[in-house]
């Protein structure tokens, strides 16, 4: 009996066993961050560095639902970064956004009020309407750029009007899109939402990128909103997780639905290195990114494509048609380099890993392209409407929302 129950141990281990290395593991992932330096697409496909790792496996091996030194100090040090009384680590930026709309709304009926093009809105699964049973309201801003106090103050929901959902939440986010929200027009907003007694969540999981453009110091940009969201693993590079802070009775409340969501975590230890590792060696490298940024914007200017959105930071948003062109053939020709540039779309996103060889041969690519739209009687328009050089016709040129 016991020989046939060890036999039959020694199958089932058999078949348990698995080795996820592939052969040439060392070189795929040489491969993959030669990749990741050609990538436009997001940034947070930038991947740990050795030195990351080597850092991370040095951790404490707590368990973070009952006590994870390495996370509890990585939480500590948020708190006091953005000066807040407390913070909690959270695998994602999206359970960190949910927690904190759901830690903040109590008994419905209630709303959230934010950006149209804002990440709890267009790619959080419907999240807020899931979670919390929370109307969104959603405001396209007057400016084209940010929402404004007369903005929010135009759909803003207050009253006891039994047909309406009064708003609970104000949500905003910097960066949204790249571009930075004027740190005055927060402070109108959220001076007017809490004498309304309206709570003020940020989505900041960009935030690193304004305060290394402005100079402005984390706790300042914190400051009017009640909880916050921070991510690591985007413009830091770090492999996963973002925090959320806000005061002590907030975290504790938001810690019960992290774990109601099922995002308590065990032996975190080495992924809060790697966020404290991003901390320390990748935060200043952000204006070197923004830099980039802004050589991708100025030679796709020089070029004639049409920018509709600027490099604030790490983003640029172009039109390629006054060339002649679209984005599925330049998405072709840089595909066919011999070193490939992966793109997504109006969208270009730079990042702490990526080369500026991938900047040069990206504006080689539209070059060429535009090049060979002249060549072949593309009547080349400014996005002014003026065609290039000729002074003799003039297109109405609509600008892509």
């Amino acid at each position: 009996m016991s020989s046939s129950i060890e036999e039959k141990r020694a199958q089932i281990a058999s078949l348990v066993k698995f080795d996820i290395l592939t052969e040439s593991q060392t070189a795929d992932n040489e491969r993959s961050i030669r990749d990741v330096s050609r990538t436009f697409i997001s940034d947070t496909i930038t991947v740990p560095t050795r030195e990351m790792y080597e850092y991370a496996v040095q951790a404490s091996i707590g368990d973070a639902v009952y006590h994870e030194p390495s996370t509890i100090a990585l939480e500590a040090h948020m708190a006091k970064l953005t000066g807040k009384e407390a913070a909690l680590f959270m695998p994602s930026g999206t359970m960190s956004n949910q927690i904190a709309l759901r830690s903040h709304l109590t008994q419905p009926p209630y709303s959230v009020l934010c950006d149209y093009r804002a990440h709890i809105n267009k790619y959080e699964a419907g999240g807020t309407a899931f979670h919390s049973g929370a109307h969104t309201v959603p405001i396209i801003p007057s400016n084209g750029h940010h929402l404004t106090l007369k903005d929010v103050k135009e759909f803003v929901v207050i009253g006891d009007d039994v047909h309406l959902a009064p708003t609970r939440v104000i949500e905003l986010e910097n960066t949204l899109n790249g571009s930075i929200f004027p740190q005055d027009e927060i402070i109108r907003i959220s001076e007017f939402a809490h004498g309304k007694e309206i709570n003020m969540h940020l989505d900041g999981a960009r935030i690193w990128h304004v305060a290394a453009e402005t100079g402005t110091s984390l706790e300042e940009l914190c400051e009017p909103f009640d909880s916050v969201s921070l991510c690591f693993s985007k413009g830091l590079g770090a492999p996963i997780g973002s925090c959320l802070v806000g005061s002590h009775e907030f975290i504790k409340r938001a810690k019960w639905f992290r774990k109601l969501f099922g995002g308590g975590m065990r032996q975190t230890g080495a992924i809060a290195a790697c966020a404290a590792y991003a901390l320390t060696h990748n935060f200043s490298k952000l204006p070197a990114v923004h830099a980039l940024a802004g050589k991708l914007e100025k030679g796709m200017r020089e070029i004639g494509v049409d920018i509709l959105g600027p490099a604030e930071t790490c983003m640029v948003f172009y039109d390629p048609t006054p060339i002649g062109v679209d984005y599925n053939e330049i998405a072709q020709r840089a595909e066919q380099l011999p070193e490939p540039l992966k793109l997504g779309g109006s969208r270009l996103v730079v990042h702490i890993q990526t080369t500026e060889l991938a900047i040069d041969d990206f504006l080689r690519v539209l070059r060429d392209l535009a090049k060979e739209k002249r060549a072949a009687g593309f009547i080349y328009h400014e996005p002014n409407g003026v065609v290039n050089g000729s002074g003799h016709y003039k297109d109405i040129y609509i600008r892509r929302k």
